[in-house]
């Protein structure tokens, strides 16, 4: 099995509804996002997937995201902007371009709100 990991980033603002707290308030955040995908077969260059194509893939999702208010786009209308619901966020948009690379599984998608505080999707 292969694993690969990779990184990226985004800044964006976005509030909690019914928080109950400060995070109820308009507040932004340069997120971290980190992106894990498997297999167990490499393609016919030996590799599992491209970097550079798996960083374009990524950076085409967090497009929607980045520097934007996040609560005014359609998903986040309906589900709160938390981080757990971010990563989710990520991890399907980024699921349907891998769709075609069928030696590749999606694994898990990390998005960290600051150093010390970050939320984890993924399917059993």
């Amino acid at each position: 099995m292969y694993r690969l990991k990779i990184k990226d980033h985004f800044s964006s603002a976005h509030y909690l509804r019914n928080y109950g707290g400060k995070c109820e308030n308009l507040h932004g955040h340069n997120w971290q996002v980190e992106v894990v995908v498997e297999g167990n077969k490499l393609n016919e260059i030996e590799i599992l997937i491209d970097f550079k194509e798996l960083k374009t893939f990524l950076k085409e999702v967090l497009q929607e995201l980045d520097h934007k208010l996040i609560n005014e786009i359609p998903y986040f209308q309906i589900h709160n902007p938390s981080s757990e619901n971010i990563a989710k966020f990520i991890f399907d948009k980024l699921k349907a371009k891998l769709n075609s690379f069928p030696n590749l599984t999606l694994k898990e998608v990390t998005v960290f709100e600051s150093d010390s505080a970050s939320a984890t999707y993924f399917e059993s």
